[in-house]
């Protein structure tokens, strides 16, 4: 595979463009609905808000800034991808590329397991609440049949809708989905912190860093894992099928990207919120995995009432749904845009984009054979594998960036500053923390 520079990579800004050069002018038509909604939804799934939820019911408010400074952290490593894009022209993919081979031998492999084993997670995370959900309905609820539906059932269901909803790729249509879907989290998740009434002054006190007994690897957690996954890089696909591809639409990427990523901290600050108002308070514990969430409807349905705990259940399945569509898309762009280059399709051609065969391969194998582990109880080496393999993606991300950012291949002006390399390079260092850990217990899962 070729990794050879393309010669006008350092070219990519014109001079007939000079506003855009100093990033002076936008585009006028635009709207705050854009990829970066996207790529926050996807990565604030159903394990985010119960990593969140748990750490709010074991410490109360004190890994409050911890959320703060994970929102921090994916506006920096979102608007990296987006700069890469915009200011070359190229897709995050090709420019691994440009560091070398190792890092197809290293993206392949990964993309493939992972795939097999997120499909039938996230199936099963947006499952979950609708079993718990389905049975509370009114009218629904008194068909012992529709009672009846296995688990299964649901896991199945969902994954062939979202293969549906993204097989011929139109990027507006899922847009819009999304940003519906997100209304629906914003109403629930941040209803139900609302209806707890936080304590205002406890909430100051938790934005001053500290970390309690026993909270060191949660408070990392929360900062560097959520909303963290493989959909960070999928970013700069989504800009340029939303057709912001030039460096014109640098600031806009900008705002859109800081943008979206505020209303995903709303999220987690949320559900920390309830975690300490609801749990922690109480002394209630709820599970590690995403069974906590349902826990938590039953929590609120006891003390608020069921319509609470319907409610509640409906942005659950929001969220874990919002991740299947934008990882059953995006990460099936960056698969074509991957075996495309393994094929030496060249950049542009139909198959390395979105709607193209080997984008439609990779929706198939998310949906399909994972349904396998759906029935098999997910075998613990293919889980440790994806652990494994999975613990070094956002150090990979994270640490490549900080090289692209500062290479030849990108225009002078557009290259980072000592400050973004000063931020990249600590989220590079709290990732390889983060991924150690989890390589750790990966492997120790087998003992």
């Amino acid at each position: 595979m070729d990794s050879r520079p393309e010669p006008d990579d350092a070219a990519r800004t014109t001079s007939s463009e000079p506003a855009d050069v100093q990033g002076a002018a936008a585009p006028a038509k635009w709207t705050l609905i854009g990829p970066g909604l996207l790529v926050a939804a996807t990565g604030i799934g159903a394990g985010d808000l119960v990593a969140t939820l748990v750490a709010g019911s074991r410490f109360g408010y004190a890994l409050l800034w911890a959320a703060v400074v994970g929102v921090v952290i994916k506006i920096f490593l979102v608007e990296g991808a987006g700069r890469w894009t915009l200011a070359t022209g190229h897709s995050i993919f090709e420019g691994w590329r440009r560091l070398g081979r190792w890092t197809s031998w290293y993206f392949g492999p990964y993309i493939v397991i992972w795939g097999f084993v997120y499909g039938a997670t996230a199936m099963s995370a947006s499952a979950l609440p609708l079993v718990a959900l389905v049975p509370k309905i009114p009218v629904l609820g008194d068909i012992g049949a529709v009672t009846q539906i296995p688990f299964i059932a649901y896991a199945v269901l969902t994954g062939l809708l979202g293969a549906a909803v993204v097989w011929l790729g139109h990027y507006r249509r899922l847009e819009l989905i999304i940003a519906v879907l997100v209304g629906v989290m914003f109403v629930t998740v941040v209803g139900a912190a609302a209806v707890t009434v936080p304590n205002l002054g406890q909430i100051a006190a938790g934005l001053i860093p500290r970390i309690p007994d026993g909270g060191l690897i949660y408070a990392l957690s929360i900062a560097g894992g959520v909303g963290g996954t493989i959909t960070l890089a999928a970013y700069g696909y989504w800009l340029s099928a939303k057709g912001w591809s030039t460096p014109r639409w640098m600031r806009v990427m900008r705002l859109d990207n800081s943008v979206a990523y505020v209303i995903s901290g709303i999220f987690v600050i949320s559900m920390l919120i309830v975690g300490a108002e609801l749990l922690y308070s109480a002394g209630i514990a709820v599970e590690d995995g995403d069974q906590g969430l349902v826990e938590l409807a039953d929590v609120l349905a006891s003390r608020y009432g069921e319509a609470m705990s319907i409610v509640f259940l409906i942005g659950f399945w929001a969220s874990a749904f919002s991740s299947v569509l934008g990882v059953w898309n995006g990460v099936s762009i960056m698969f074509a845009d991957f075996f495309g280059a393994v094929r030496k399709l060249p950049e542009g051609h139909h198959d390395r984009g979105v709607g193209g065969r080997y984008y439609r391969f990779y929706v198939l194998w998310l949906t399909f054979p994972p349904m396998l582990l759906l029935l098999l109880g997910k075998p613990i080496q293919v889980i440790v594998a994806y652990g494994v393999l999975g613990s070094l993606f956002m150090p990979f991300l994270a640490l490549t960036l900080l090289f692209l950012l500062n290479s030849r291949h990108v225009p002078r002006q557009w290259r980072n500053g000592w400050v973004l390399n000063l931020v990249l390079g600590i989220v590079a260092l709290l990732f390889i923390v983060l991924g150690v850990n989890q390589l750790i217990g990966a492997l120790t899962s087998l003992g």
